[in-house]
Formats: C-alpha cells, structure tokens, sequence
C-alpha cells in the first residue's frame, strides 16, 4: 500500500459487507486505492466525486441496481471511457448481455477468482 496517492483508484460497489471487506484488501495489497460504495446510488455519486480509474459493479444492489447505476454513470461527464466490471453471481448468457448493453465493459462472476479479476484490471488499465 506504498503511495496510495497515485495509486490508481478502484470504486467497488458491493452491498455484502465480507465480500467488500475481503475485495478490498486484495486490491489494496496489490496496490490500488479502494473507494466503497453499498448501493446504485452511492456508486454514482462517488463515481462523480472520486473519479475512479475503474469500476467494480455488483449487479443485485439495494436502492439503484447495478444495470441502472452503470447507465447513469455511463452519462455523467468524462464516464464514457472508464472501465466497468459487472459483478454477479449469475452466470448466463442474459445476464451477461444484459450487463453489457447497460455499458460495462466486461463480466466476472461469484465467488471471484481474484487472479483473473487481478489480471482483467489490468488489461482495463491497459498494463
């Protein structure tokens, strides 16, 4: 967690608090800054406020779920380009492409192997 400063910035939206506890301290220990939100809504507004470089959505969220929450920050300013990883627990093909029509750019599903989720934010962050 050396220079969190210029560390790049990952908003993890997530409404279980383990899975949000555990994402967190993977990405921190592998150097990213973490910023966690527990809705649609909060995702957002700290997606507006703390610019991430990218995005970590839960799809089923309490108050917005993730698909409107990806189209919303999908229309905020500047948002066009940022990754979005759609996070869920279900794995078929609708959801996928449900996830994908909504913007985000690519599709992990529950339980996260966090080596494949390492190396897909890096490719994201084009490293």
């Amino acid at each position: 967690m050396e220079n969190q400063e210029n560390a790049e910035t990952i908003l993890l939206v997530e409404d279980t608090e383990d899975n949000r506890f555990m994402m967190r301290r993977l990405l921190e220990m592998t150097g990213y800054r973490v910023v966690e939100a527990t809705n649609g809504e909060e995702a957002v507004r700290f997606a507006e406020t703390e610019r991430p470089d990218v995005i970590l959505m839960d799809l089923s969220l309490p108050v917005i779920d993730g698909l409107a929450a990806t189209r919303a920050i999908r229309k905020l300013d500047g948002f066009g380009k940022v990754p979005i990883v759609a996070v869920s627990a279900h794995d078929t093909s609708d959801f996928q492409a449900d996830a994908l029509a909504a913007g985000c750019d690519s599709y992990i599903t529950k339980p996260i192997d966090f080596s494949q989720l390492e190396l897909l934010i890096a490719r994201l962050l084009g490293k």
